[in-house]
C-alpha cells in the first residue's frame, strides 16, 4: 500500500503570519478569523457529509470492497500527515508515519466498531505513532532540529526556503522581513514544550475543532483552548512580538 507524498501543513496559520503586512502581523497573531454564520453552517453541514461518506466506506470496506479503503486513503492521507510532521518536524519522518497510520488502520478497520468518528480514531492513531517515532529519535539522539535553511517540503521556490504568503507585491524589504518572521517562527515552533505544541499544530488541521482536539489529546476543552493560547503567548514571546 502507497500513501501518495503530501504538502507541508501549513503550521503558521494559525497565529496570525498569513497577513504579508508586518504590522498586521503583529496585530494579528493568535486571532479571530471572525467568520459568517452562514460559512459555519456551511463548514457542519460538509462535516456531516464527510462523516456519513466515511461511514459508509468504512461499511464497504468490511464487506471487501478494497476500493473503498483506497478512497479512505486518498481522502484523509493529508490530514494524517499534517499530524505527523507537526510532531516530528521532518518530511521522511512523516511520510513513514502516514504510511504506518494506514496500514494499523487496514489491520484494524474489520474490527471498527464506530463508537467515534472515523477521522476521530484515525487522528488518534496518527499522533500515537507520531509521538512514538518522535521520542525514539530522540532517545537515539537522532531528532533533527528545524533549520531555516532547511528546504520546506510543499514549499513553491525553486530552493524549497520559502512559504508563499498571499501576497506578492510587496516592496523588497518588507517581502524580506515577513519571509524573515516566517521561519522564525516555524523554527520556534518546534521548541515549544511538547504539549502547547501539538495542541497548536491540531488546530491548524483542516476541519479539526476544539472539541476534536480535546478527544484526541484526552484532556479538557478548557485545558486544550489554554495550550493553544499559551503557545501562542510563547510564540510571541521567542519572536519579540
Amino acid at each position: 500500500m502507497s500513501v501518495p507524498r503530501r504538502e507541508q501543513p501549513i503550521l503558521i496559520a494559525d497565529t496570525g503570519l498569513r497577513d504579508p503586512s508586518p504590522a498586521k502581523t503583529v496585530a494579528g497573531l493568535g486571532g479571530s478569523t471572525g467568520r459568517s454564520n452562514d460559512v459555519s453552517t456551511a463548514l457542519t453541514e460538509e462535516r456531516e457529509r464527510s462523516t456519513l461518506e466515511d461511514r459508509d466506506l468504512v461499511e464497504r470496506f468490511k464487506r471487501g470492497d478494497q476500493s473503498a479503503f483506497s478512497r479512505l486513503v486518498d481522502k484523509h492521507s493529508t490530514k494524517a500527515y499534517q499530524i505527523a510532521y507537526g510532531v516530528v518536524a521532518n518530511r521522511e519522518d512523516a511520510e513513514e508515519v502516514t504510511q504506518d497510520v494506514f496500514v494499523r488502520i487496514h489491520r484494524a478497520l474489520p474490527k471498527f466498531r464506530g463508537d467515534a468518528e472515523f477521522t476521530t480514531w484515525m487522528y488518534r492513531i496518527a499522533m500515537n505513532l507520531a509521538r512514538n517515532k518522535y521520542r525514539w529519535n530522540k532517545s537515539r539522539g537522532s531528532q533533527r532540529n528545524v533549520s531555516i535553511d532547511a528546504p520546506l517540503p510543499g514549499s513553491d521556490d525553486d530552493d524549497g526556503r520559502h512559504i508563499d504568503l498571499p501576497e506578492t507585491d510587496l516592496p523588497p524589504d518588507e517581502r524580506n522581513q515577513v519571509d524573515e518572521l516566517e521561519r522564525q517562527a516555524l523554527e520556534e515552533l518546534y521548541k515549544l514544550p511538547e504539549l502547547y505544541r501539538e495542541a497548536l499544530v491540531l488546530r491548524n488541521v483542516k476541519e479539526l475543532s476544539y472539541e476534536d482536539i480535546s478527544a484526541l489529546l484526552g484532556c479538557k476543552l478548557g485545558t486544550v483552548k489554554s495550550r493553544i493560547a499559551r503557545a501562542r503567548d510563547e510564540l510571541r514571546k521567542r519572536l519579540g512580538l
